[in-house]
């Protein structure tokens, strides 16, 4: 059958990895291909990876990449035919979509009906109990007001899920153990849905505590076919969003893996879906049973790793799909070729509690190699704003086994380079470690349970940092800040003091041979030059670094370091908060304040709520006393800012 096509040129409504990923199959399917950007983003990857950008407004997701009468006008000055919208943002938006048909746009997705039913958490679940997919016990009422709610859950029963109705991601969900915390998690979770989606209707399910995650990849055409392309596994999450993917899935059965993609098949069908898609389950291991959690109506984040076992390029589907042509893929033609994995690189410190961060990308090498795939909008000299999600690229590995592409992965990891901006790599390549992990035996409970070995610097490495910057100095002719005693003719013994994160490490520096004698903690290594990094004693150390004045970002395979040169700085110039004082613990908008100045505040009691790359973070009082300085509601804080103090009780 041969079709007419509808569209030539494609406008991605979308940022960062998720444009470039589009823009890369669209292009090679040969559309013109338009990208929108807000001020943020001006000059970004994904605005030059496309053969036309448009400004769409201010930095704000809500003027600009959430804006449909923009991004519909930006489609027409553009003479885009299509619109794809990636994930997030106004990927699952029915009223875009329409908006999309009234224009007279392909809009690259389900229809609207099907957006508007999946994307009701509450209504899909009853649908699907229609379509005779399996449920977890729970509550997916009308009528959500509190009361409501509290007398519901009783019956249920903890452990509970809060859960919003609207949307994903892990907004707007509470995970409740004790009855006695169902009205502040029922608050909580309705205030971050509301703020996330502008959708405060929640819904209660019964909580499987260690359950894995695996969801069904469907594919569906406009003439009745539906395929489903495998499962992946995504347990492995912290705060309900995932961390790592992997298809297929370890652990389930030939048996348990046909009835799950039979279930998610009739669930696409039931509803009419067309296009790509995914339906997801709770597994329970231990009983071999599964349960209907969502399904979301877009490409997943995810989809790299069905791609890279099926060989199937679900974007061009996706575009193939939306000119109207038929599936030529049957079920019997997906075959499974070995195992791919997926780690999502974020901004954010794993250290301290996963909060989001904020900087320049002074540095951006991603790794090559076989088997090795890697998703990402960024460019050195990137700024990473608190505007949007902190998901910044992701890192994927194919091998003829699971083993086989978890190591190829670890191994990427080692050997990204990205520094400016605090992530997790280190972190997720600690995962990939983890024995629990390896044996293919993770749940969601993972992180809370697991103790991964995040490796802080040993005194080698940093002597290998302080190598790596003194041979440099003197390699270029110039002697740094902190570096006082050193010419290029004469070698004196030098002190240096170094904060690495919250420590203070003295060292010190001196000729010796043809290389540096660096003493650390005591201890005297022998440091040379070496074209792979540095060599510190016998062991060469793979070493990137970039030097901003007294600055020094550094990756070492196994952690990424900001470490600051404080010899000159009094030992005591690094204040810290003290008992009342509260600091931001990262960059972002306070959302709430429900104290005021004069009020009395137990310790522990909620004083400043925060919002930052769609994430809330909530501070309490770290004393019990009354509040004699609190910011406004609305203020922009800097990671570190003192955002309330407290009086202590005199008790």
């Amino acid at each position: 059958m041969t079709t007419t096509s509808t569209f030539d040129t494609v406008l991605v409504a979308n940022r960062g990895e998720i444009a470039v990923r589009v823009i890369r199959s669209a292009r090679a399917a040969g559309y013109r291909t338009v990208a929108v950007h807000s001020d943020a983003d001006a000059g970004a990857p994904h605005t030059l990876a496309a053969d036309q950008a448009v400004r769409i407004g201010p930095a704000a997701a809500a003027e600009s990449y959430l804006s449909i009468p923009a991004i519909i006008a930006a489609a027409r000055d553009t003479g885009a035919g299509a619109i794809h919208p990636g994930y997030g943002f106004l990927a699952e938006n029915a009223a875009f979509a329409r908006a999309c048909a009234e224009a007279g746009i392909t809009f690259v997705g389900p229809p609207p009906e099907a957006i508007e039913l999946m994307g009701d958490k509450a209504a899909a679940k009853r649908r699907m109990a229609e379509a005779g997919v399996p449920l977890l016990e729970g509550y997916q009422g009308t009528d959500d007001r509190d009361d409501v709610l509290l007398d519901q859950a009783r019956a249920i029963g903890v452990p509970l899920m809060v859960k919003a109705a609207a949307g994903g991601g892990g907004k707007g969900m509470r995970l409740v153990r004790d009855a006695a915390e169902l009205p502040e998690a029922i608050a909580a979770a309705r205030r971050e849905a509301t703020s996330a989606f502008g959708d405060g209707t929640l819904i209660l399910e019964r909580a499987l505590l260690r359950p894995r995650h695996v969801e069904v990849q469907v594919l569906a055409d406009a003439h009745g076919h539906t395929i489903a392309l495998g499962e992946r596994d995504c347990s492995v999450q912290r705060r309900h969003q995932k961390v790592v993917e992997e298809a297929p899935c370890p652990v389930l059965s030939p048996e348990t893996r046909t009835a799950m993609q039979d279930a998610a098949v009739r669930a696409a069908a039931d509803i009419g879906y067309v296009g790509a898609g995914t339906v997801e389950f709770l597994y329970d291991h231990d009983t071999a049973t599964f349960a209907f959690l969502e399904m979301n109506t877009r490409l997943q984040v995810e989809h790299p790793v069905t791609e890279m076992v099926t060989g199937v390029d679900l974007v061009d589907w996706q575009l193939r799909i939306a000119q109207g042509e038929p599936l030529t893929i049957s079920q019997d033609d997906v075959v499974l070729d070995g195992h791919a994995i997926e780690v999502r690189l974020y901004a954010e410190d794993p250290v301290r509690g996963y909060l989001p961060q904020v900087g320049t990308v002074t540095a951006w090498a991603p790794p090559t190699g076989p088997g090795v795939r890697v998703d990402a909008g960024l460019a050195t000299g990137q700024a990473i704003t608190p505007h949007y999600d902190p998901m910044i690229a992701k890192v994927i590995a194919q091998g003829r086994d699971r083993d086989d592409a978890r190591r190829r992965l670890a191994d990427a990891l080692d050997r990204l380079v990205c520094l400016g901006v605090t992530t997790n790599r280190a972190f997720l390549a600690a995962v990939l470690r983890e024995p629990t992990f390896a044996a293919g035996e993770a749940t969601t409970a993972l992180l809370e349970e697991a103790t991964l070995d995040l490796p802080a610097p040993s005194a080698a490495d940093l002597a290998a940092l302080v190598g790596w910057r003194h041979l440099g100095a003197v390699h270029d002719g110039t002697h740094t800040d902190g570096t006082a005693g050193w010419t290029n003719a004469v070698w004196l013994e030098s002190p240096v003091r170094l904060r690495v994160g919250e420590a203070v490490v003295s060292a010190s520096v001196a000729a010796s041979g043809d290389g540096l004698r660096v003493v650390v903690d005591g201890v005297a290594h022998e440091v040379r030059a070496d074209p792979r990094g540095v060599q510190v004693d016998v062991r060469v150390v793979a070493l990137d670094g970039v030097v901003e004045g007294d600055r020094l970002l550094a990756r070492l395979p196994h952690v990424d370091l900001d470490v600051v040169d404080v010899t000159h700085l009094p030992p005591t110039a690094d204040d810290a908060a003290g008992a009342g004082v509260l600091i931001a613990p990262m960059h972002g908008a306070v959302t709430s304040v429900p104290v005021a100045v004069g009020d009395q505040v137990g310790e522990g009691d909620v004083v400043v709520v925060m919002e930052a790359m769609k994430m809330e973070h909530v501070i309490r009082a770290d004393v019990a006393g009354t509040v004699a300085e609190v910011v406004a509601e609305g203020t922009q804080v800097a990671d570190r800012d003192v955002v309330a103090r407290l009086e202590p009780a005199e008790d």
